[in-house]
Order: structure tokens, then sequence, then C-alpha cells
């Protein structure tokens, strides 16, 4: 077996262990902060989940800047329970937070708290998908979530004749949503492919790798995977290999996460539309700034472009790190 697939697999048995054993820990509440201090401006940011390694280099992004301005972060992980997550936006409110970062579990479902937090005056910065009613927060800073989508199918498109497809979602999450709202409307200007099947996964690795083994139980014909994301694509990836079928079926993902680019470099994936975590973070923090200074924001709605990295446009450095 070739170092860069010993490194994935590797990569893959690590996150399932760290995963499970984590799993009852994930649901006390945990506060990430680096430093606490009564004295400084608080600011509270609760993501989706931190086992994706994608939303802990935003809140990395995100504490630097806060860092830097002396205050303090504090981070909440709801484990994927909207429950949890509102529970804990109302407790950060509580708890003096001056502003919050919000990445939802459940685009729809989060309004209570965004509700709660717009009563309070406390704004509410979205990140990386959106909410239902844009009115209750201040700023949305995502990816090109639809673009990301089209971009994968374009792909196929140009580079397949046809195929039989099968998806990996997450339909609570607005931008798995809009990913794969991309994708079916590339595909369905071609009959030459058709969608044989589709699951949800929650963008959880540990969730797409039965959901794959499911699917390829009841069409083992299927050739092409859209995942909503890279650990759900790292999740067929596993379910194939298992099934002897890996470098049969041409599999796409969304975020640029370094070890599905490494599967890309040694052509054991197809592609990924890659996102910007740094970047997110960073306008995020800065965008809170100038909410907190009274400036308010020049644009509402941020979208980042995302960048479809294949096996022809990949460059060590790109395999290297987070963008």
């Amino acid at each position: 077996m070739r170092k860069r697939e010993r490194i994935f697999w590797l990569f893959v048995a690590v996150m399932l262990i760290g995963i499970f054993a984590e799993g009852l820990v994930r649901l006390t509440e945990t506060d990430y902060s680096a430093r606490q201090n009564e004295h400084r401006r608080k600011l509270g940011a609760v993501y989706m989940t931190l086992n994706n390694p994608f939303y802990e280099i935003i809140d990395e992004e995100i504490r630097a800047v806060v860092e830097n301005h002396g205050d303090v972060l504090i981070s909440r992980d709801p484990a994927l329970s909207v429950d949890r997550q509102i529970a804990e936006v109302k407790e950060l409110i509580e708890g003096g937070a001056e502003l919050i970062f919000v990445n939802p579990v459940d685009w729809q479902e989060m309004e209570p708290a965004l509700q709660t937090a717009y009563e309070a005056g406390v704004p509410v910065i979205a990140i990386d998908t959106s909410v239902q009613d844009d009115r209750l927060v201040a700023c949305t800073v995502v990816s090109d979530n639809y673009q990301a989508g089209v971009q994968c199918a374009e792909h196929l498109v140009a580079n397949s004749s046809g195929g039989k497809i099968a998806l990996l979602k997450h339909t609570e999450a607005r931008s798995g949503v809009d990913r794969i709202q991309g994708f079916r409307d590339v595909i369905a200007k071609h009959p030459e492919f058709i969608i044989v099947d589709e699951m949800e996964c929650l963008g959880q690795l540990e969730i797409a790798m039965p959901a794959m083994k499911e699917m390829l139980e009841r069409h083992p014909d299927i050739d092409i995977v859209m995942a909503l994301n890279d650990p759900a694509a790292m999740g067929a990836l596993a379910a194939l290999q298992s099934a002897g079928r890996l470098d049969e079926v041409q599999v796409y993902g969304v975020d640029g996460v370094p070890e599905t680019k490494e599967m890309i470099a040694a052509g054991h994936m197809t592609a990924t539309a890659e996102q910007s975590p740094r970047r997110i973070g960073r306008i995020a923090a800065e965008q809170a700034y100038h909410i907190l200074a009274g400036d308010g924001v020049e644009e509402s709605h941020i979208k980042l472009r995302t960048r479809l990295l294949t096996r022809e446009n990949i460059s060590p450095g790109d395999i290297e790190r987070w963008d």
C-alpha cells in the first residue's frame, strides 16, 4: 500500500476512534477558549460540530482576531443537536456575550435562538451556512455553496459519457442543500446521468460510510458519488475500498480537506470544490468588530468563491494546507 493510502486510512481510523471515544464527552458543555477574563469583551461561537477539522480552522481564525483585540471567544460544540445548540446560544446571551457566531445545525429550526438574540440586542453572524430568516442575523459569511455543486457536476459532465449517481446529503444544513441542488441542476440537463439513490449522512464520515455501503448493496452499478462535503466523501471512499471498488467510482466532495486532497493526488478521488475556512473565519471576525464598533457591515451576505481541485491541477502546496 502506498504511503498516501496508508496516511488516508490511518486518518479514517483515528477519526472514527476519536468520534466514538468522545461522543459522551460532547454531550457536556465545553469551553474551548484559550483565555478567560471577566473584564474582557466576550464573544461566542456555536458550531454544528467540532469533530470536523473545517470548523476547527474557522474557530482558530476567529479566535486569533478576537484575542488580538484583547477579548475572549467562548466556543461551543452541540455535537449536531439543534436543541443543544439553541440552549447554548441562550446560555451565551445570559453569560454576557456581546456577539455570537453561529454555524446552524438546522438552518430552519435555529430561529428560536436567533429570535432570542435579536430581542436581546446581541448581533449574530452566520458562518458557513445561511439561516432561514436573514433579518435575524447581522451578517452571513459563506462559500458559494450552490456554485460548488455546479463545479462538481460540470467537471463530471465534461469528463464522463454518463453514469449512475449516488448522493450523500445533509438537508438540515442550508450549505449542504445548496451544494446538492447546484449539482442536481446541472445533471438534470444531461439524461445520460441518472441519480439512482441518495441518503442522509449529516456530513459525517462515520454515517456516510454505512450509508454508502447500503446504497452499493441496493445498486452495485453505482459509478459516481456526489458527497456534500469531504468527510462524507471519505466515508464513501472507505465503503468503496471495503467493496473492492475504490478506483472504479468517481467521488466528488466539497471542502478541500488535506486528506481528501491526498486521495485526489493519488487518483482515488475525483475532485473537491475547495473552500477557504481561514478566509471565512477571518472575514467573519472582521465583520464582528465593525458591528461592535457601531459601523455596521457594508455587505450583509458575503459569498466566497470555491475552487475545483482535480488531479490535473492540484499541487503539493494545495495538499499540505488548508486554504
